[in-house]
């Protein structure tokens, strides 16, 4: 397909997939990242919204998905992973448990689950003040932001290291990652029924519990430091502290002495010099979970991490030959891990390509120069979506798509098109 047929169909999956209405009081306007599989509003599905929006131009429709998001949060700035605006009921029996007790019994009314995701939202914000300088909507949204950061911080910056714990799995946004496997004391191996019911008694464990953040913290069944997640709390830090800046809030340094010290201890506790990689930390000790996923090359884009590493995790993993060199490139999980499995599975992030790993991994190789790499990855996208279309995942050796059909994320390939062609027009 030529660009200009994929910015098309690009449009047309996410036009096809947008929901707008009314409901309690609020009014709501999101993009469903599929149509059966995800309905609902999902919190980094809608920044990635946000990216491919902006994109697409369509920068009022953007805003509202962020003022959409924001609706519900309560007062302490705590915003849920997922919003249901309509549907009393989770799409998925598993996500009941995800739900506050007192939640069940305002289910006809809109609400919101007890658990977070990757904190993406304020680099979305910042993609649409630096596209639109709409200073309106950035003094709009500067107070929820910091207040949902704040919230972060105060709450699952447990040990004040700088790195936020997640309390469940589906945190991360990857559900059934392998480097959990241990904390789960699940394997080595592919997934099964075993690691579902494991995963399910966590999620029973974390409602009985009420979310109390202090006795989850106690008990330490699944308090984890996930490498994507803390390099996306970083990078989102530096860009609160740049709206901040651009709104004179002088909160500014408060955020950007956060995000610094969120970048050392990434650093310090979850870079392994022997394995050339930076791994997930588990429990009260931080033990490094020395698992292969397609994150352990996440924190070469901070700022903070010195050349010489970059450099070497890079070269050893992601151009190199070393468990992530496949046909169509990124794997979710090191071809060499026991847990490996690239077809279709429930136990998703286990092996197979989603588009997200290589639209994060794009924008720092354009940066850095590393154009041929950059080019790479996104012709690999290409062939991808002009082989199976807009698919939730794909096979890294066949280039088949999985998973959920008309699926949003894979329209990110949209915003590395802009972004190459930017940097070819810069040089």
């Amino acid at each position: 397909m030529t660009d200009a047929q994929i910015e098309a169909q690009v449009r047309e999956v996410l036009y096809a997939n947008m929901i707008e209405g009314q409901n309690g009081g609020y009014t709501f306007h999101y993009t469903k990242p599929s149509p059966g599989t995800y309905p609902f509003q999902y919190f980094w599905d809608t920044c990635f919204h946000v990216y491919t929006l902006t994109a697409l131009e369509e920068y009022d429709m953007a805003k509202k998905h962020i003022k959409s998001l924001f609706q519900l949060q309560e007062q302490d700035g705590f915003v849920g992973h997922i919003l249901y605006w309509k549907h009393p009921f989770p799409a998925r029996s598993t996500d009941v448990f995800q739900l506050r007790p007192k939640s069940l019994f305002r289910l006809t009314k809109p609400h919101m689950t007890a658990l977070v995701q990757p904190p993406l939202v304020a680099e979305a914000v910042q993609r649409i003040y630096n596209r639109t300088h709409d200073t309106g909507f950035l003094k709009e949204m500067l107070p929820k932001l910091k207040a949902y950061y704040n919230w972060l911080h105060q709450n699952r910056d447990f040990e004040g290291e700088g790195l936020l714990s997640i309390i469940s799995p589906y945190e991360s946004g990857m559900d059934w990652k392998a480097s959990y496997d241990p904390v789960l004391n699940f394997g080595p191996g592919r997934a099964n029924w075993r690691l579902f019911l494991k995963v399910m008694w966590l999620e029973m464990g974390n409602f009985r519990r009420g979310y109390n953040l202090k006795r989850i913290y106690k008990q330490d069944n699944f308090i984890v430091k996930d490498v994507a997640y803390n390099t996306i709390y970083a990078q989102n830090l530096h860009a609160l502290a740049a709206l901040c800046a651009a709104a004179k809030d002088p909160d500014a340094a408060t955020y950007k002495a956060r995000a610094e010290r969120c970048s050392d201890s990434i650093l310090k506790y979850m870079y392994n010099p022997q394995d050339y990689a930076f791994y997930d930390l588990a429990g009260h000790n931080m033990k490094q979970l020395r698992i292969a996923t397609a994150t352990i090359f996440f924190p070469v884009v901070l700022n903070n991490i010195p050349v010489h590493i970059s450099e070497a995790v890079l070269e050893r993993h992601l151009l190199g030959q070393d468990g992530f060199h496949v046909p169509f490139p990124i794997p979710s999980l090191s071809v060499r891990e026991p847990a490996f499995n690239p077809r279709e599975s429930v136990y998703i992030w286990r092996g197979p390509t989603w588009v997200v790993f290589n639209w994060f991994m794009h924008r720092f190789l354009l940066r850095k120069g590393y154009k041929e790499e950059a080019d790479g990855l996104l012709l690999s996208v290409k062939k991808l979506i002009t082989k199976s279309g807009f698919r939730e995942y794909y096979d890294p050796f066949t280039g088949a798509g999985h998973g959920a059909h008309s699926f949003t994320w894979s329209g990110l390939l949209l915003d590395m098109i802009k972004a190459s062609q930017q940097k070819t027009e810069e040089s």
